[in-house]
């Protein structure tokens, strides 16, 4: 696999409509608003073009919020009103959850903290026979690390992508022919270029084998509507982070049969039929894996957001995103120097890919240009290795790379500001110096403070060591 520029796409339309389809927000989001210091002075409304790591809160949701937690409450064993109420709430979520991803009557729908959580609950689950594990993972080098390395404690096998949505599904096809695999794990869409997997051919093509298939829809959930029911999709994750709620809770939603068998995820109150000093019989359902005191908060958030997210026009909703991104797109192209990235030549921008734009400029460290955006522009969006290690690699980035993500809070002021700084910093250069703080760029002398209630500490204080290859 190398790295590939995007080609240039036809227009959408031109700037009036375009900016009549972009020009505001889709949906109201908490923090929109809020205004960003430069480091040569003033402020500016914060550009967020960070949606793929975490969304901001929906507007609606952070109200509901505000509404239920005077009734927050602990859940399941209270007599208490208050109990009852944040237990029906709770519980409740579960349904809303089902029926927001398309399950099946019978599907479980189990709360964890994020879709890292999910994935290694389910690692827990895989079925065996005397001991032995009923078959092996199958998984490509393109996964986040979430949905990659669960999978690394049990029999598995990893797949080298092609350079082609065809060609992979060829190698997928190839790997299940030769026997022993129990499950696919696969991205719904890749968080590091947006593209787009073909989840049902995949889910026919592994059921063809006798093999089941768990998508990571971590980024793939925010962006387009999923049914699993009608993909023949078996296990599905994805968090509320990502999704336009606050808390962090993520989901597992999938057939009960390999959860209801499978290794407690928690193990501790609420997760048992009866408890003995020397042994225990484990309840079957989501309390199975929920033990101790679940989050009802982020689980009720959760589903408050996915409700927002299914009642919008989906063809407001595309094409809101889609002209963001071919905007910004077509600007990075006509950029010297800058290069758009892609997995698969044979994806198409305008359908298979969705709000996030992966690139590079040449001669900088993209540390360097993040910081850069985030000082002089006011910003935001990530660079690294995304927690794909092994696709940045494949990608010949192995130092990282940029990646811009916007979602139904966003505007298209936001890529028009991002599109002004990469064409300043080519022509002009860096405007501060800047210097490695924890492994972090950050501007030197950078006399900025936040606001009163925030420790004024820099923002790379415990960063993860992501750098080492």
């Amino acid at each position: 696999m190398t790295t590939a520029t995007v080609s240039p796409q036809p227009a959408i339309a031109g700037a009036a409509e375009r900016h009549a389809v972009a020009g505001q927000p889709l949906a109201a989001v908490t923090g929109a608003e809020i205004q960003a210091p430069l480091i040569s002075g003033g402020h500016v409304r914060y550009a967020n073009l960070d949606y793929g790591a975490s969304a901001p809160a929906l507007s609606v949701v952070s109200a509901y919020l505000n509404e239920i937690l005077p009734y927050y409450a602990s859940v399941h064993r209270g007599a208490g009103y208050a109990s009852q109420i944040s237990t029906s709430v709770y519980e409740n979520a579960r349904t809303i959850v089902r029926d927001f991803v398309g399950g099946r009557p019978d599907d479980s729908v189990i709360f964890t903290r994020n879709t890292t959580d999910s994935l290694n609950l389910l690692a827990g689950c895989l079925p065996q026979t005397g001991g032995r594990p009923d078959g092996d993972v199958l998984y490509l080098d393109i996964e986040h690390h979430a949905n990659l390395l669960p999978w690394q404690g049990v029999p598995h096998r990893s797949i080298v992508a092609a350079d082609t949505i065809t060609g992979t599904l060829d190698a997928v096809r190839a790997e299940l022919e030769q026997g022993g695999v129990s499950l696919l794990a696969v991205t719904g869409a890749s968080n590091v270029t947006g593209e787009i997997l073909p989840i049902r051919a995949l889910a026919a093509l592994v059921h063809r084998y006798g093999a089941r298939i768990v998508v990571d829809a971590a980024q793939l959930a925010p962006h387009r509507r999923i049914n699993i029911a009608a993909d023949g999709v078996d296990y599905l994750a994805f968090s509320g982070h990502k999704l336009y709620a606050p808390f962090g809770a993520g989901v597992l939603v999938g057939r009960p049969d390999w959860l209801d068998r499978g290794v407690p995820h928690l193990a501790g109150g609420g997760a048992v039929k009866e408890a003995r000093l020397d042994g225990v019989s484990w309840a079957t359902g989501p309390a199975r894996h929920e033990g101790g005191s679940p989050n009802v908060l982020g689980a009720a958030t959760l589903a408050r957001a996915t409700q927002v997210i299914a009642q919008l026009d989906q063809g407001r909703w595309h094409a809101h995103e889609s002209a963001i991104r071919s905007f910004l797109v077509e600007g990075l192209q006509t950029i010297d120097g800058v290069t758009v990235h892609q997995i698969f030549k044979d994806s198409n921008p305008e359908t298979d890919t969705i709000g996030v734009v992966n690139f590079s400029v040449e001669g900088y460290d993209a540390g360097l240009v993040a910081a850069y955006l985030s000082a002089e522009h006011g910003v935001g969006l990530r660079d690294g290795r995304f927690c794909a290690h092994p696709l940045l690699k494949r990608l010949g980035l192995p130092s990282g790379s940029l990646r811009a993500s916007f979602g139904v809070g966003s505007r298209l002021e936001d890529a028009e500001r991002l599109l002004a700084g990469i064409r300043a910093l080519r022509s002009n250069g860096l405007g501060w110096d800047y210097v490695v703080d924890a492994g972090r760029w950050v501007p030197a002398n950078d006399f900025r403070t936040y606001p009163h209630w925030a420790p004024n500490t820099p923002g790379t204080a415990g960063a993860a060591p992501c750098t080492d290859d």
